[in-house]
């Protein structure tokens, strides 16, 4: 037994010494050639390859430009090969090892727009989709992100961008706070729906998302008898949006109001 086993090791060692050596061809390429392999794979979207040169030139060449500028790129092509949590984790690490670098401003931008495609078309507020059922998560944290940069450079080319997407994320996060606020209603669940219309106003006094948060204060504040908050959101909604159809034909006495939910 012990014979064989000494035969097969040999022929496995054997075996071994006849398979061809693994040729690294990046073993004498200097930081700029890494550098500019890794970008030409990444103009050809070949992510994964480009991500591999610009960590061979990280590890390389730990200290200078070509080092820097490899991490940031190492997250938009995380970015760009679909890997949100790594792309994130890429641009998270450049912020905190250079907080006062020139580009610095596009990681934060970079986090921002990763959170915000990972969820985009989450908030079709047209669509059949249960809003309830969502996790608007990515969304609040993409906020984040687009707020830090619009606050800390102002002046950043990526600034009006951002703040463009801030705008529609504020409505979407909104937007979906009245959806859970209507599921509520539609199961009885008022002081539930109270307390997340009052969030909408309070949290988002810009969004058009207000008009159906106060129809919805009105009518959760109606089932639930308590008429002055009622008539104080009724006032509001009356204030803000006298054109609105949920004024129409309303009254609590007739429950015309159930009609819009």
């Amino acid at each position: 037994m012990k014979q064989i086993l000494a035969l097969f090791l040999l022929l496995m060692v054997t075996a071994c010494g006849l398979l061809p050596e693994v040729q690294d061809e990046t073993k004498n390429w200097s930081a700029q050639k890494l550098y500019t392999s890794a970008k030409e794979e990444m103009n050809d979207s070949n992510y994964e390859k480009a991500i591999k040169y610009f960590e061979t030139l990280e590890a390389r060449y730990p200290y200078g430009r070509y080092s820097q500028q490899a991490q940031l790129e190492i997250a938009y092509a995380y970015y760009k090969s679909s890997e949100p949590v790594s792309a994130i984790a890429a641009a998270d690490r450049f912020i905190k090892l250079h907080p006062n670098h020139p580009y610095v401003d596009y990681a934060y931008y970079l986090k921002g727009l990763v959170n915000f495609n990972e969820d985009k078309g989450l908030f079709a507020v047209l669509s059949d989709q249960d809003m309830t059922q969502r996790d608007p998560k990515a969304a609040r944290e993409a906020f984040e992100s687009f707020k830090e940069l619009v606050t800390r450079f102002p002046d950043s080319k990526y600034t009006p961008d951002a703040a463009a997407r801030m705008k529609y994320l504020v409505n979407a996060l909104a937007y979906h706070d009245v959806h859970v606020a209507r599921y509520y209603v539609k199961r009885g669940a008022y002081v539930a729906a109270a307390n997340r219309a009052q969030s909408v106003v309070k949290n988002f006094p810009q969004s058009p998302a207000q008009e159906e948060a106060l129809a919805l204060m009105v009518k959760s504040y109606d089932a639930l008898g308590l008429k002055e908050l009622r008539d104080d959101a009724h006032r509001i909604l009356k204030l803000n949006f006298p054109k609105s159809a949920y004024l129409t034909g309303y009254s609590p006495e007739t429950k015309d109001w159930w009609k819009f939910w």
